[in-house]
């Protein structure tokens, strides 16, 4: 990199975090201002009623190699902030709901697949045929595709059995891209599947926080960055961004008021703000395609916490649970976060690609999800929290469709990046995870002063 220079990060989600300490790692000084008073984009701490929440409950991957290496970086031990589970995918059977439980062994791949299958309950002999006929003719493929469709598609060109793929495929589908499997990129499905399942075992290990979203990362970033001389500055809006002296960018909020000139900026906002911003910009339309950037859509997601009792408690640390709108049964994981370091008697329900869930309004899912956990549960103190609270966050993640043309750096002047899990990158496409914003924020920074 370049000599010492002063370098703006816009937005401190996780990838304009990943941004902002991979600059000030290469010894550059760097601001890094958020409009929100909370630190995390997407991905933060919540406080409700003296509660501490999430505004989405997460679960990560042992392939997510760059949150991982950037937690280490500013002083995170995964070891103790997330807690490491073999890849599963294990229902409740106890009340003779329908599901399965699947568990993998701690063995090297792709052997904890192959006994997970054989001592997985609740699938036939002829879903467990489908599933490693998927795996192995996946690996055979290299992971690729010539032509990306949808994972809906591609399941039915596997022919994964009907239960497989409820039980199975389109739960991973909803949670790894947050979009249904009829319009999710069967390409980008497979992209995470080949970094987990078809990598070494700990790879597909799943990671679930024990601290909240902003304690997980964003905090310790700014603490880095102070203690290497820069600065991350909350409830901040970057309103405007104008050209400088000297090939400099200034940046000014939303009172016109001056917030400083830089060598450069990355911009790691959502895809409208980064829109509004690069709009005020005289000649860019005629270098940069904003298109791309403007055409991306939004999916939903919601969490429900439920406050019970503090003896409630799950037989362990998270389940899956079948998701049926026909009864209103809209959750398709369900957390204890008293297991997690939070609330005892807490639970966290997730709906992901919640777009159809919400449209009752929130009353009427609170109750659906009550329902579902008592029934697939089978335990009556489930129907009577003490205390709920719904969180939806409209715009969670990026739609991830087949063949979707994602905004690139190419064609932007000198001095410009933009960073996010939305942004293509000289690295595999992924959808919007926290490892695909961390990808993209660190490649923003390398870029911007290389």
């Amino acid at each position: 990199m370049n000599a010492p220079r002063h370098y703006a990060v816009i937005g401190a989600g996780w990838a304009g975090c990943a941004a902002a300490v991979t600059l000030c790692a290469a010894g550059h000084r760097v601001s890094l201002f958020e409009s929100a008073r909370t630190l995390g984009g997407r991905a933060r701490r919540v406080d409700a009623d003296e509660r501490v929440l999430d505004n989405g409950q997460h679960i990560l991957l042992g392939a997510y190699t760059a949150c991982l290496k950037l937690m280490k970086q500013v002083g995170v031990a995964p070891s103790a902030a997330l807690l490491r589970l073999p890849l599963q995918m294990r229902y409740p059977l106890e009340a003779g709901a329908d599901g399965m439980d699947f568990a993998a062994p701690r063995l090297p791949a792709p052997l904890h697949v192959a006994v997970a299958l054989l001592r997985a309950k609740g699938l036939p002999r002829e879903d467990k045929m489908a599933l490693a006929r998927f795996s192995t003719t996946a690996r055979w493929m290299g992971w690729q595709l010539h032509q990306d469709c949808s994972v809906a598609e591609l399941l039915e060109r596997y022919e994964q059995t009907p239960r497989i793929i409820r039980l199975m495929w389109h739960p991973l589908c909803i949670a790894a891209l947050n979009t249904p499997p009829e319009r999710a990129s069967a390409q980008v499905f497979l992209n995470v599947l080949r970094d987990s399942l078809g990598a070494r075992r700990a790879a597909s290990d799943m990671l679930i926080p024990r601290v909240d979203l902003s304690a997980l990362l964003p905090e310790a970033a700014a603490a880095y960055l102070e203690k290497h001389g820069g600065l991350a500055h909350a409830g901040t809006a970057v309103a405007r961004l104008l050209p400088g002296a000297d090939g400099a960018w200034r940046l000014e909020d939303r009172q016109g008021e001056n917030l400083g000139e830089f060598a450069g900026v990355t911009i790691a906002t959502g895809p409208d703000a980064a829109a509004q911003l690069l709009d005020g910009l005289d000649g860019l339309r005629d270098a940069y395609d904003m298109a791309p950037l403007r055409a991306l859509t939004h999916e939903a997601i919601t969490t429900c916490y439920l406050q019970y009792d503090a003896g409630v408690r799950l037989a362990q640390p998270f389940y899956a649970l079948a998701d049926d709108p026909a009864r209103q049964a809209w959750g398709q994981f369900v957390f204890d976060r008293g297991q997690l370091g939070g609330d005892a008697g807490l639970l966290a329900v997730v709906v992901s690609a919640a777009g159809h869930a919400i449209a009752d309004g929130h009353a009427a899912l609170e109750q659906g999800i009550v329902r579902q956990l008592a029934n697939d549960f089978g335990r009556q103190d489930l129907s009577n929290p003490q205390w709920r609270k719904l969180i939806t966050e409209k715009r969670a993640t990026f739609s991830c469709a087949p063949g979707l043309q994602r905004p690139t750096n190419d064609g932007l002047p000198p001095g410009l990046a933009l960073a996010g899990d939305y942004v293509a990158g000289d690295y595999p496409n992924y959808p919007a995870t926290l490892e695909g914003a961390v990808r993209s924020g660190t490649a923003a920074a390398l870029l911007l002063a290389s």
